[in-house]
């Protein structure tokens, strides 16, 4: 094994491997760091959408939704056997917080953020085809929208980009735990413990991209990088062997407001997520009782006919911006701390993987002095 590199990545999620992506297109010597399974964290964990985020235009956050919608049609292109469109339904109550007029306006908008040829139409179901909807609970139901995103299998999706990144030279180390980091004169170097043997490695520059883990991992860095306060965030999904459809609902819960989507999985059916604070080791996370119970009142007001139990529940961990206010309504904004020869970053999407390593790895190569000296290979032309 080599033992020197331009860059490590710490973290083989899909920013992680993104990244690693990146910077092997750009010629640098990349290893990308893992310590169980490529994206078996949060990555793993995401409700399978490829989408533009619809719900974050309603805190503005425009360049986001843009972004994202941009980068859907991106990943419809590169990886089209495992990034489906599908048709999300969107039902309107009298008790719903959105008006109709207020989602026409909003559905407007993502149709023109999207641009043309990128999923962008909807459309406003007439009353006649609500029976088809699956049983949906048509009581006090004032409309129904359906408009376009996409849905992926995560860890497939995840698993593929750091396999591109090992075909573009990437070196891929897993199950390789950190278990220290020191600075040096020419870079950093990094104590692991691969198949139960303490090895090192030395990289010129260090990229944090572990998701839950990352201000851990940072901590065992010497001397201390800088690091962002945030939350981590819980999400719980649960799984169903029957498939209520083969297309998708964006409901909103009848119990606090919030997103809920009900879509089909692996010939059954997904329904998430939930948010509520985490505090604790992110590999101990799992589900709570109260969580599936509020997920299930959610698909049984809605769908009153369903009355099958869930077969399987998961949690997963979002890292956003530490505050005191409902976490559905933070910024999903990616953040990067920085110092010499370091980079952390903090949060990201699924969707977005691609533009958060597009502005990492020019933050590298700022960083190294390698400005005009590389020119970085477009990953939105290569399949995955």
């Amino acid at each position: 094994m080599d033992k020197n590199f331009d860059v490590c990545v710490i973290g083989g999620g899909i920013q992680g491997a993104g990244i690693a992506q990146a910077a092997a297109l750009s010629g640098l010597s990349v290893a990308l760091l893992e310590k169980s399974d490529w994206g078996a964290g949060t990555s793993s964990k995401s409700s399978k959408l490829i989408h533009g985020g619809l719900r974050y235009l309603e805190s503005f956050e425009i360049g986001l939704v843009r972004e994202s919608l941009k980068e859907r049609r991106t990943l419809l292109n590169i990886a089209a056997d495992i990034v489906k469109p599908n048709w999300f339904y969107l039902p309107v109550y009298k008790n719903s917080q959105h008006k109709p007029w207020q989602l026409s306006i909003g559905l407007t908008l993502y149709r023109i953020l999207a641009g043309r040829k990128n999923l962008a139409g909807f459309k406003r179901l007439r009353r006649s085809q609500w029976s088809q909807l699956k049983g949906l609970n048509t009581a006090n139901l004032q409309t129904v929208f359906a408009y376009q995103d996409a849905q992926t299998d995560d860890q497939a999706l995840t698993r593929r980009v750091a396999l591109s990144a090992q075909t573009e030279g990437a070196t891929l180390l897993c199950p390789a735990t950190v278990i220290s980091a020191e600075k040096t004169h020419k870079g950093y170097s990094i104590d692991l413990n691969i198949d139960g043997e303490r090895k090192t490695i030395y990289c010129r520059y260090l990229v944090n991209a572990s998701g839950p883990w990352i201000n851990p991992v940072a901590k065992t860095i010497q001397p201390k990088p800088p690091m962002v306060s945030v939350d981590l965030i819980q999400g719980t999904h649960i799984e169903f062997n029957e498939q209520l459809s083969d297309k998708c609902f964006y409901l909103e819960a009848q119990q606090d407001h919030r997103a809920i989507f009900v879509m089909p999985y692996k010939g059954g059916t997904l329904l998430g997520t939930t948010e509520k604070v985490f505090s604790g080791d992110p590999d101990q996370v799992q589900p709570s009782a109260e969580e599936i119970e509020y997920l299930l009142e959610v698909i049984r007001y809605h769908f009153p006919h369903f009355h099958h139990k869930p077969t399987k529940a998961w949690a997963g961990l979002r890292v956003l911006p530490a505050s005191d206010s409902n976490p559905f309504s933070r910024s999903r904004e990616v953040q990067y701390a920085e110092s010499e020869s370091y980079l952390a970053v903090y949060g990201g999407k699924l969707t977005g993987y691609r533009a958060t390593a597009e502005i990492a790895i020019k933050k590298i190569i700022k960083s190294m002095g390698l400005e005009g000296r590389r020119k970085v290979k477009d990953s939105s032309k290569i399949k995955i």
